[in-house]
């Protein structure tokens, strides 16, 4: 900012006078061209003040949970094929792709069924398992979260849990006999008896678990 050559106030023109000075020179008359007043407050304002007082958008819960589940979802599919599973992509999207337009609107016990399709089915070892992935910042996982669209119509199915710190893993059955996920237990998917996994590996992506979710 230059300075008024006759009193030193800041002023917008390089060896010119205040809105002040100027005013005296021209005995009090108002010009168009010259410049308003710069207050204390302008003084202080800044091209940094302007960017914090703007509003941040608004988060877009819906887009969030999408974004978060698919990367819950990347995590499982590729940690299953390190183990040597087969993934096959078996989700409503997947399936039947363009779907979720169609059934805008609809209900029925067939619309409530694609929607509760398993995302995966894992195959190894002449074995094969519906698996659902799901991602809680909170580490819970309740009968009550599958079920929001009635009975969950495949009994078979595994629900693998991602967590910020974890991977776990429970069967409907169990969700079903009142059996849940908490924070504190140790459900964790190298315990079940259906993989046989290898557990360092498992804590190799939970460490990605942690990069992309720790600040959820």
């Amino acid at each position: 900012m230059h300075e008024c050559t006759i009193c030193g106030e800041p002023t917008k023109f390089d060896g010119g006078l205040c809105y002040k000075c100027y005013k005296k020179q021209n005995n009090g008359k108002e010009v168009a061209a010259v410049e308003e007043p710069i207050t204390k407050a302008k003084k202080k304002k800044s091209k940094g003040d302007d960017k914090n007082n703007a509003k941040k958008p608004k988060e877009n819960p819906w887009v969030s949970g999408v974004i978060k589940g698919r990367i819950a979802e990347t995590i499982a599919e590729e940690l299953f094929r390190s183990l040597g599973f087969q993934v096959f992509s078996y989700g409503m999207e997947n399936s039947i792709p363009g779907i979720s337009d169609l059934l805008r609107g609809v209900r029925g016990d067939v619309e409530k069924n694609i929607r509760q399709m398993p995302d995966f089915v894992v195959f190894k070892d002449n074995k094969a398992h519906f698996i659902e992935v799901k991602f809680r910042a909170s580490g819970e996982l309740k009968l009550t979260d599958i079920e929001k669209y009635g009975d969950y119509p495949f009994e078979n199915a595994l629900f693998v849990l991602i967590t910020k710190k974890y991977i776990k893993c429970i069967s409907y059955e169990e969700l079903k006999s009142g059996n849940e996920i908490k924070a504190t237990d140790r459900k964790y998917l190298g315990s079940r008896k259906e993989f046989d996994t290898d557990k360092e590996k498992i804590k190799e992506y939970c460490k990605y678990a942690v990069k992309f979710f720790k600040n959820v």
